[in-house]
């Protein structure tokens, strides 16, 4: 028997500018089907003297995001290895 279930990971991703600074920020959010709720946060930042190319920033920004809504979820799983086995796990 296979069984097959789907997650969604919803993106947003926003860009603030002053000047020659500018911040992307992207937040990733996943809700699984036994409703466990997380949400990844990451920030990409400009330096003045690169090119105008936002989709680097959007890049690094959701990249950062993914990885830690990553480590949320391994931390998750490590937790209910623990409440289901009795032996701690830590998420490497």
């Amino acid at each position: 028997m296979q069984t097959m279930k789907r997650w969604e990971v919803d993106v947003v991703v926003a860009e603030e500018n002053e000047g020659d600074n500018a911040r992307t920020w992207a937040e990733v959010g996943l809700m699984a089907d036994d409703g466990t709720a997380l949400r990844g946060h990451g920030m990409a930042r400009k330096h003045p003297y690169d090119g105008d190319v936002p989709e680097i920033g959007e890049e690094l920004a959701v990249s950062r995001a993914l990885s830690d809504l990553s480590r949320q979820l391994r931390q998750v799983a490590a937790e209910d290895i623990n409440d289901n086995t009795g032996n701690p796990w830590r998420p490497t």
